[in-house]
């Protein structure tokens, strides 16, 4: 019997209600779900991994997407056609039977949700729910809002962004969530889910419009996390679509709500306005982001990735071998710097073989695993600049032929839309059948979180080349690291703080404060390559190998999710207890400790003298689990409160282009 499982079942006490929810147009945390495009509903999922790992009282809320993202197919030259994907929820996930109303139109549509579970490693439940409007009562084009993830024009993405924010609030109180104290907007997509919180306030105050005082009691409960570095990033939609889809009451509610500006309704405006805390997700990008909207006061939390579920088969073994600590806690992989390079390289080498044979499997291209293999893998987007490392083909033979050879591993969709991205793909294909017979290249197409694991884990080195300053994070750098693939980078996004020259990686260019240069940055690109990383690759493995360490030691131990969710409890969330400080709170009495002592007395025989050791051991087990609960001594009274709390100092905020004024 575990008696500590035992004894908790007949003795925990009622916990409350979860504390944060989590809102994201997109969630990556399941590799048999569809819904997610890229990188920001990869972080989401890691988000929510980490939280339900360190017990943090959370509940996810995001759109089911019928139809997927999209398939990928790409043809001998490169042309990438799309096709929906094909699932089932109800096979995934399970059914809520509490309905939400969504008024879009004049039209009052049903959403019902799906639940998906997240457990974490110590049994703490994180609940995300997926919304859904394919209902028999809901006409045949509102069954359709939640099919395609960034799909159709404008009218559907507000459309969307209407259930998904204004749907979401109302689902979480059919669920019986009354009790958040942060909603957290992971991107401006949700944003309209402050207009929902305002119309609670004014519906139960009675009055005809919102208050300053209201808005500012909103402000008080949302967090905003902004992961666009460019204007043209930013989800806009023209007022008269506005009105037409909320009405001329909400959209009059939006137009004093300090987010309107030359005829365009702007969520990331409307979630700044309307936000406590506000963050970047890179140290560089809360600089960009400041410069960006200067009169908005605006953090950085850098992103992170969840350390296990990124973390290949083979270093998950040699972790748990040396340092079995490091899956509740990643901060203990910082001792990975101890364990023997050799090691490393065969959980590495195991990597590249399980990824090789993945290639081959897929594209029918036998690759060698002795040769040097670069990876580079993101969504297929000009800025990005994919073909960066093909700019000059007769530089890349020259060096194969002469320093060593080099094999290259590509994947990335392009999104429908995206023409630019879709020239990107062209671009390398063409490249392929330029360096054929000397520099094996392969583009793999339908890139998703299941070949995302084998390439970041499976490859020698990891290549990013974005334009900066328009890298906000990025994390598949995150990723390989924790396999020990060192990055070949641009200093951009994370890249910026997790460089150690020839200790995590290499950069391309010297500066991340030096502007663009296309011409200058692909010459330092191959520079790397010839003159540092081949050279050190084929002629001092065991300097090269002592890299790789080094990335999980020194990266891998930091960029991860279980730090990032900690800042965000720490600074976003108002949850008062640092996850690094826990201490015993009265949720554990006396009287727990006690009983829980005496039933250890009688399990182990009854021995004389060892009263104080079954107390210190009770009260230890019982801190541990009553740790994942993050108790609160004052919290934050809810959003769902009839009277906003009072207002903290005020701060200046946005009124208009170069104005602002006290909120």
């Amino acid at each position: 019997m575990n008696m500590m499982s035992d004894y908790v079942s007949k003795n925990q006490k009622h916990k409350t209600q979860p504390g944060i929810a989590y809102f994201s147009m997109e969630v990556g945390i399941d590799p048999s779900l569809p819904t997610y495009s890229g990188g920001l509903g990869v972080l989401a999922g890691d988000t929510l991994r980490a939280a339900a790992d360190l017990g943090v009282p959370m509940v996810g809320m995001t759109l089911l997407y019928r139809k997927g993202y999209f398939r990928q197919h790409l043809d001998s030259y490169g042309n990438q056609s799309e096709s929906p994907t094909e699932w089932s929820p109800e096979k995934i996930l399970e059914p809520m039977e509490p309905r939400a109303i969504v008024t879009i139109e004049g039209r009052n549509i049903k959403v019902r949700a799906w639940r998906y579970t997240v457990q974490g490693i110590n049994g703490h439940v994180v609940p995300v729910y997926f919304l859904d409007t394919s209902l028999p009562d809901n006409s045949n084009w509102d069954q359709e809002l939640t099919d395609h993830l960034y799909g159709r024009d404008d009218h559907y993405r507000l459309c969307q962004e209407v259930v998904l924010g204004m749907g979401g609030i109302a689902m979480l109180r059919a669920l019986g969530y009354r009790e958040i104290q942060s909603y957290h907007m992971n991107e401006g997509h949700s944003a309209l889910l402050t207009l929902a919180l305002i119309e609670e306030y004014t519906q139960k105050s009675g009055v005809p419009a919102p208050t300053e005082a209201q808005k500012e009691a909103v402000r008080q409960h949302c967090v905003f996390t902004t992961h666009t570095p460019v204007p043209a990033g930013h989800d806009k939609f023209s007022l008269s679509l506005a009105r037409q889809v909320l009405g001329e009451e909400r959209a009059n509610t939006l137009t004093s709500a300090d987010c309107c500006y030359d005829g365009m309704l702007n969520m990331t405006y409307l979630a700044l306005s309307l936000s406590r805390y506000i963050n970047g997700v890179a140290m560089r990008h809360g600089q960009i982001s400041r410069d960006m909207f200067p009169s908005y006061p605006i953090n950085s939390i850098t992103n992170g990735v969840h350390a296990v579920t990124w973390t290949t088969t083979p270093f998950q073994r040699l972790f748990d071998s040396y340092i079995p600590e490091w899956r509740k806690d990643h901060i203990y992989l910082r001792y990975t710097i101890s364990i023997p390079l050799d090691e490393i390289r065969q959980a590495h080498a195991e990597a590249k073989r399980e990824l090789l044979a993945e290639v081959e499997r897929r594209s029918g291209i036998r690759l060698d695993p002795t040769v040097l293999t670069l990876g580079f893998a993101r969504r297929a987007s000009t800025y990005k600049r994919a073909d960066l490392l093909l700019s000059d083909i007769e530089r890349l033979k020259r060096i194969a032929r002469q320093v060593g050879p080099l094999q290259i591993i590509y994947g990335g969709k392009a999104h429908p839309r995206d023409k630019g991205g879709k020239a990107v793909i062209r671009r390398i294909f063409e490249a392929i059948a330029a360096v054929r017979g000397l520099v094996p290249i392969v583009y793999l197409e339908d890139y998703d979180m299941t070949l995302g694991h084998s390439l970041c884990a499976g490859v020698d080195l990891w290549v990013n080349t974005p334009q900066k300053p328009q890298e906000a994070s990025g994390t598949s750098g995150m990723k390989a690291a924790l396999n020990g693939v060192p990055s070949l980078s641009v200093l951009d996004g994370w890249w910026v703080e997790g460089h150690l020259e020839g200790v995590t990686g290499w950069s391309i260019g010297d500066s991340w404060q030096v502007a663009n240069n296309p011409a200058v940055e692909a010459a330092s690109l191959y520079e790397k390559l010839e003159e540092l990383i081949l050279p050190l690759f084929y002629k001092r493995p065991d300097a090269f190998a002592e890299i790789m360490r080094s990335a999980i030691a020194i990266n891998g131990s930091f960029f991860n999710a279980q730090r990032m969710v900690s800042q965000y409890v720490k600074n976003a969330y108002r949850l008062e207890l640092a996850l690094s400080q826990y201490k015993e709170v009265d949720m554990v009495t006396e009287a727990q400790i006690r009983e829980l002592a005496y039933a250890l007395w009688e399990q182990e025989g009854r021995l004389e003298g060892k009263d104080q050791e079954y107390y210190f051991r009770a009260k230890q087990m019982l801190k541990e689990q009553e740790a994942a609960s993050l108790p609160v001594k004052e919290p934050v009274p809810p959003a769902s409160a009839l009277q906003p709390p009072s207002a903290p100092k005020p701060i200046a905020r946005r009124t208009g282009k170069g104005r602002s004024k006290k909120a």
